[in-house]
């Protein structure tokens, strides 16, 4: 009778357990990820790499917390615990939040093929695609056809120029009117006729969907980035230092392991990004020896909303400090910030 009782108090014990890995609490968890090499991910037609050393990107690790991984993480270093609402927008799905994430990874590719053909004097030119669905609210009949990540081509047969001339030409229409909508889902080609209705408050008619232009770059040469796995606008710099070295005589790394992170945008400005301190101790583990952080200016304003508020250059320089690392933390503020730093590593 007492063995009984002991197995059903393991069993009982055993089932707590695995219950709990299963229930969830409305945060999630970033840590430390890894430095990516970009030389395996960055294909430019006619221009190989010269590097003897690498260019890497920096992830952060995430997922959602249970009650154990929410413990642990208020425990160990560099693991943070950021709420639902502060990761995602209202109302927004999982599915819509990759969609977001993948779209910005996008922009960030864009930007940072623009920025590097430039700059090496290459052909570049930007195409407008049609508009990309960003999310559509549950209860507008365009729910039925219409998901996140989707691509609108055309309406009633009429392709646009823009998202403005896009909602220009819906907003023009009434309550109850139907259009043929012309869409790419999981790249097939397909088409609806989809009623319009009352998007908010104010009577605004519409479809009832977000939506971005999409856009894409036409180069010549032919450049390819790899990043399915990737998501977020944080890989945008280092994307562009790739490129950008494809077209150079010399090796640009000098053959160091340089690692980095920051938003790039088509002027060739670097952006703040979140988690510095984490990618710092990625790429440390990684073995890089120079690490490109974004010298954000903090104004006045920022600061009075948030007196803690550091730059993402500050916050990498008391990261590197704090673990001990030999790796260099350099500032940088635009694209050819990074490259005047890798042009006097050569001499």
């Amino acid at each position: 009778m007492r063995k009984q009782w002991k197995k059903l108090l393991v069993i009982a014990i055993l089932l707590i357990v695995i219950v709990g890995f299963f229930i969830p609490v409305p945060y999630y968890i970033t840590k430390p990820g890894s430095a990516e090499e970009l030389e395996p991910l960055v294909r430019v037609s006619g221009h190989t790499s010269k590097s003897k050393g690498s260019l890497s990107l920096v992830t952060i690790a995430m997922a959602e917390a249970n009650i154990y991984t929410y413990g642990l993480a208020k425990l160990l270093p560099y693991h943070e615990l950021e709420k639902e609402s502060d990761v995602r927008l209202d109302h927004e799905t999982n599915e819509e939040y990759n969609v977001r994430q993948m779209y910005m990874m996008n922009e960030s590719k864009n930007n940072a093929i623009q920025v590097a053909y430039k700059a090496a004097g290459q052909d570049v030119k930007i195409k407008y695609d049609g508009i990309y669905v960003m999310s559509v609210l549950d209860d507008v009949p365009a729910a039925k056809y219409l998901h996140a990540g989707d691509l609108i081509t055309k309406i009633d047969g009429k392709a646009f120029k823009s998202s403005n001339e896009f909602i220009s030409y819906v907003k023009g229409k009434k309550q109850g009117d139907k259009v043929n909508v012309q869409f790419v889902h999981n790249k097939k080609k397909q088409q609806a006729g989809i009623e319009l209705t009352k998007i908010d408050k104010k009577g605004t008619t519409g479809i009832g969907i977000t939506l971005v232009d999409d856009e894409k770059i036409e180069t010549s040469p032919k450049v390819e980035i790899d990043s399915e796995k990737i998501g977020g606008p944080s890989a945008g710099l280092m994307f562009s230092l790739e490129i950008y070295s494809r077209f150079q005589k010399e090796d640009l790394t000098a053959g160091k392991k340089i690692a980095g992170t920051g938003t790039i945008s088509p002027d060739g400005e670097v952006g703040r990004i979140g988690g510095i301190d984490q990618k710092v101790v990625a790429a440390d583990k990684e073995g890089a020896t120079i690490f490109f952080a974004p010298n954000d200016e903090i104004t006045k304003a920022t600061k009075k909303d948030n007196p803690g508020i550091k730059s993402n250059y500050q916050e990498a320089k008391e990261t590197a400090k704090e673990i001990d690392t030999k790796m260099k933390i350099i500032p940088v503020k635009t694209f050819q910030d990074a490259v005047e730093y890798l042009e006097k590593l050569q001499k």
